[in-house]
């Protein structure tokens, strides 16, 4: 059996922190996290949430202030002996349901889809890498018939810069993010609202 115990600390304008316990049990890990809110103005279960997760078979997180649960079940199965992972997601408090599946060719290609049973919304993806450094990504949004682009560069071994377009806002997002054991890890981003994708 083995414990491990995480803290976080954000630095934004809404200053907040995260601490987690998590305990590895053979194949199941048992997780209790709160934020700041569970401790600062006197112990309350604000914040305080509990998960049971067997890693790719299923994750169930339980929200304790709104008695609200969330399943989460993963498998892979074969098709024409290429993996297809797939995901089903269930919250009762939202009434949310959800199916995704992701096939893979290769390693450079892999076709993803989404499709939310409450609201119809249905989203088809594609990934290409290129040269392991280069990432393309376009995706299509079936309920309104709108098309979404990113484009990730990794640099430096550890930091990835990427770009996204939605077509439906004309929204542009350029991301800069980190995960390195050594250096930390760090994600920063900015949107430019109504930006067209070609100017003339």
């Amino acid at each position: 059996m083995k414990a491990t115990l995480k803290g976080t600390y954000y630095t934004d304008k809404d200053s907040s922190a995260v601490a987690s316990f998590a305990i590895n049990a053979g194949d199941v890990k048992l997780k209790a996290s709160m934020t700041d809110a569970t401790v600062v103005h006197g112990p309350s279960l604000n914040g305080l949430a509990l998960s049971l997760e067997k890693p790719n078979s299923f994750v169930i997180n339980y929200d304790v202030p709104k008695k609200d649960v969330r399943f989460q079940f993963m498998n892979t199965v074969k098709v024409l002996d290429k993996p297809l992972r797939l995901n089903y997601s269930h919250s009762r408090g939202d009434n949310a349901t959800s199916l995704s599946g992701t096939l893979v060719f290769d390693p450079a290609n892999k076709v993803s889809a989404n499709y939310a049973f409450n609201s119809g919304n249905c989203k088809l993806a594609y990934s290409y890498v290129h040269g392991g450094l280069r990432t393309f990504e376009p995706c299509f949004d079936v309920s309104k018939n709108t098309w979404d682009f990113s484009v990730s560069q990794r640099v430096y071994g550890d930091d990835v810069l990427k770009a996204s377009y939605q077509t439906s806002s004309k929204v542009l997002g350029l991301e800069w993010s980190r995960n390195s054991k050594i250096n930390g890890t760090f994600k920063g981003e900015t949107c430019l609202l109504n930006t067209p994708l070609v100017t003339q």
